[in-house]
């Protein structure tokens, strides 16, 4: 749209001398408030900042948001999806979804993340988990899930959700053109004000389009000040503010400070050099152990004298135990930090 035709369509122009002046009008037009929202390429957000996209889903038609997509909640994982969560759901709420249904995928430190996520949940800060579509449930989610939309908030790290981004936008061209969603979202973290939207250079008309809707849902919906009492809430549950010490509060920053007593136990059970005990036939499956953790928690039950093995289920990890010992198996593992 060349000036002529937007003033001609009743649109404001805006100049700049170059890119680098583009993005300064654009902050200072949304810092003042003559801007509510944008729609831009490549912004470099500061750390604590990344986007929550927003797709629809193929299976079922659904939409989902997908926490998050580009930029990055902080420098620890677990910590990082643990914010995306709260990200996604202040974004989710934002756009008109009173109680947004959150589900975690299943990527290394998915169980940590849930485990911190249910403790925020379990000191008062409500998350309402998903049910994977799988028979054996859960808010760990799926391949079937994300084609199915099951979660209204899908929860992942930001190089998955990018990826994600990708193969949802632009799975019906050949991976050049993105023809469906809303683009990659806003950015969102402790106080930030902006909403910037994101897109990249394959966005096609349709995801622009949708990218601009999206906004205006953000706007009306007070994004600031729904993701300002996100956190509020969150905080009082546990979550640490910005710039506290790792192990203050019982959330992904703790949940990672426990993760390092958990693999110190192990490691000292290993240099103790426990050994298996009497082979038995495992019948029962356990899941819900992290992968990075599993062979750690055949030992734990093999320092308590419980006969264990891992191994890979269909819907990941599990720890397989003889029927009678499954009781014993399951406290042990609860009381070591492993589920």
């Amino acid at each position: 749209v060349s000036p002529d035709d937007a003033r001609g369509r009743g649109l404001a122009v805006v100049w700049a001398d170059d890119e680098a002046g583009q993005y300064a009008r654009m902050e200072e037009l949304l810092d003042s408030g003559e801007l509510d929202a944008c729609v831009t390429m490549h912004y470099a957000f500061p750390i604590g900042v990344s986007t929550v996209g927003r797709v629809v889903t193929p299976g079922r038609g659904r939409e989902m948001f997908i926490a998050t997509t580009t930029g990055t909640s902080g420098t620890d994982r677990v910590e990082n999806m643990v914010k995306n969560a709260v990200y996604g759901i202040a974004a989710a709420k934002a756009c008109g979804v009173s109680r947004p249904s959150v589900g975690i995928l299943n990527v290394d430190g998915a169980r940590q993340v849930e485990r911190a996520l249910r403790k925020l949940d379990g000191n008062g800060y409500a998350v309402r988990f998903a049910e994977s579509a799988r028979a054996d449930g859960g808010a760990v989610m799926r391949g079937n899930d994300l084609l199915m939309g099951v979660p209204d908030v899908m929860v992942c790290d930001t190089l998955t959700g990018n990826l994600l981004m990708k193969v949802f936008s632009s799975f019906t061209t050949g991976g050049d053109y993105e023809a469906s969603g809303y683009g990659y979202g806003p950015g969102v973290g402790e106080g930030y004000g902006r909403i910037i939207m994101i897109l990249s250079r394959a966005s096609g008309a349709p995801v622009v389009a949708g990218a601009i809707r999206y906004a205006a849902d953000l706007a009306r919906g007070d994004l600031k000040g729904v993701a300002e009492a996100e956190f509020a809430a969150a905080r009082r549950a546990g979550w640490p503010r910005p710039g506290e010490a790792a192990g203050q509060q019982a959330t992904g920053r703790q949940a990672a400070v426990e993760q390092a007593a958990v693999e110190a136990e192990a490691s000292r059970l290993v240099s103790a050099g426990i050994a298996s005990p009497a082979a038995k036939v495992v019948t029962h499956e356990i899941p819900g152990v992290d992968i990075l953790q599993l062979e750690d928690a055949v030992t734990a039950l093999w320092a308590a004298a419980i006969y264990a093995e891992s191994g890979m289920g269909c819907t990941g990890p599990i720890v397989m135990v003889a029927q009678e010992d499954t009781e014993a198996a399951m406290r042990v593992l609860r009381e070591r930090g492993y589920l």
